[in-house]
């Protein structure tokens, strides 16, 4: 016996009959004394490791070794005194042989015919390998364990359609082992992140979502209102200003992995909330948290087994912004350091893919990075030198004469043509942070609505002193996307922000 259970998208269409005849099998369980939603099942193994400890097991060998299993039904195949039925868990998936003999005729007649596929088991047998050498799980005892009252994905296609996909992510673990591997995946590399810093030494922390004023990146926020203090709060765009101040409260390295919300474009890869690690380091710059990404995200590729094409554990590429943007497009933008004159290059450019009208110096500098520069970035590369108007939270660049040379000590690294870290040698300067933040209130004034809030109690804690710091923020979702091969951020993030 083989069940045709259709795609779960398509089985709505078919009116509510597929979900009346299980029910009816729900209401025949119950008449049979079974409960169909029990409260536990103690003493599951994983099937991965019911694989591994009958390894190497001759085709057609037989043990005495009892294993208790507990997934999901997947496939079912023959009637009558036998059955072969497929059952997966998080960890794999293992072959069922249900025998008349064994089970009697009353638990056999309940597995024919009142389980379907879908429903969630569990299973009491012994380990034996079959004749074509497939370990399977000769079956003594079963016992329901949630019965599905909707048809699951096809067995054979999975879930194919994206929208359903992404809307009903739960639809699409169960009908796509290449989806479950993925988040799996993404589970470990965040692990790896995290056994890497701490074994550093840095401190794992958490600081304010709802914060009452929004700063640490160049982004719009989401507003929200507190009803008991009467007063509109932000989500966080950034970590970046609280951690700060615990290093200058002393606590030397911290990191935070958490969610930030910015209220943007949704595109391939933007989610309006996303996964973030910001590190920052006491006595170090930027060249410091450039070495230490390079070896955590080495680390990481290696402890995950990551077999693409991205070289992660090679040196990384290292440019400048500006020479990087005139190698592609033949623009100095630091011979232009004004609006009207980088706009009037742009224009005489003849481009149509940026527009200057309207864009201030800074936006129109990212505008050229994003479109002709960045795109082209497939391996590892970090790009240095920004200018400070682009870095309102950066040391000035060093030079041997002392010159300020208009520009900062910041990377941005990419890979696959997206942005993947950002970094600085942290301003400490109270005085100059307070001129950057004025600075930043300017460009706000000539509509850039994504410039830096003025925050003086950060001013403040910078005055109490704030030690040489490097900082580093890794877009968390945007390396999973790098790891798993994906083509966008909704693949990567378990329940995206879509379109109604």
């Amino acid at each position: 016996m083989t069940d045709p259970t259709p795609d779960a998208a398509s089985a709505a269409e078919d009116g509510t009959d597929l979900l009346a005849v299980r029910r009816a099998k729900l209401d025949r369980l119950r008449a049979a004394g079974v409960d169909p939603f029990p409260h536990d099942f103690d003493g599951v193994e994983p099937i991965a490791e019911v694989r591994a400890r009958h390894e190497g097991l001759e085709d057609g060998a037989e043990t005495d070794v009892r294993h208790r299993i507990a997934g999901r039904l997947r496939a079912r195949r023959g009637q009558g005194k036998m059955a072969f039925l497929d059952l997966d868990d998080r960890s794999g998936r293992i072959q069922l042989q249900a025998k008349l003999d064994v089970l009697g005729p009353e638990v056999m007649s309940r597995l024919l015919d009142d389980v379907d596929l879908g429903d969630l088991i569990g299973i009491d047998g012994v380990a034996f390998m079959s004749r074509r050498g497939e370990l399977s799980i000769r079956v003594e005892a079963i016992t329901v364990l949630a019965k599905s009252l909707r048809p699951p994905p096809d067995k054979h296609h999975g879930l194919q359609d994206q929208e359903v996909r992404q809307r009903r992510r739960e639809l699409d673990l169960i009908g796509n082992e290449d989806t479950r591997r993925a988040f799996v995946m993404r589970s470990r590399i965040v692990s790896e992140i995290r056994r890497f810093l701490d074994g550093e030494g840095f401190l794992e922390v958490e600081t304010p979502v709802l914060q009452p004023l929004y700063g640490g990146a160049l982004a719009r926020p989401f507003t929200t209102h507190h009803n008991a203090l009467g007063r509109d709060l932000y989500l966080r765009i950034a970590t970046e200003l609280y951690l700060k101040r615990l290093i200058v409260g002393g606590l030397e390295r911290v990191y935070e992995l958490g969610k930030n919300f910015r209220n943007e474009g949704i595109s391939h890869k933007h989610n309006p909330e996303f996964t973030m690690l910001e590190w920052y380091e006491a006595y170090a710059d930027v060249e410091d948290a450039a070495d230490r990404l390079e070896a955590c995200v080495s680390h990481v590729a290696a402890a995950v087994g990551y077999e693409g094409e991205i070289r992660w554990t090679e040196p990384w590429a290292r440019k400048t912004l500006a020479g990087a943007i005139e190698e592609e497009t033949g623009i100095d933008v630091l011979a232009h350091r004004t609006s009207e004159s980088l706009a009037a290059v742009v224009r005489a450019s003849d481009r149509t893919d940026v527009d200057p009208d309207g864009r201030t110096w800074p936006q129109l500098v990212d505008d050229l990075l994003s479109k002709d520069v960045e795109p082209k970035l497939q391996q590892p590369t970090m790009l240095f030198d920004y200018p400070v108007e682009l870095s309102p939270f950066a040391k000035r660049k060093r030079t041997e004469t002392g010159e300020d040379t208009g520009l900062v000590e910041r990377f941005e690294a990419f890979a696959l043509g997206m942005e993947i870290a950002n970094a600085f040698s942290e301003l400490n300067d109270p005085d100059e942070q307070r001129r950057r933040f004025e600075e930043q209130a300017r460009l706000e004034l000539e509509g850039d609505d994504e410039a830096q809030q003025y925050d003086e109690s950060f001013v403040e804690a910078l005055e109490q002193g704030m030690p040489p710091t490097g900082g580093l923020g890794l877009g968390i979702d945007r390396l999973v996307i790098c790891m798993t091969g994906r083509s966008t951020i909704r693949e990567v993030v378990l329940f995206p922000t879509m379109r109604d």
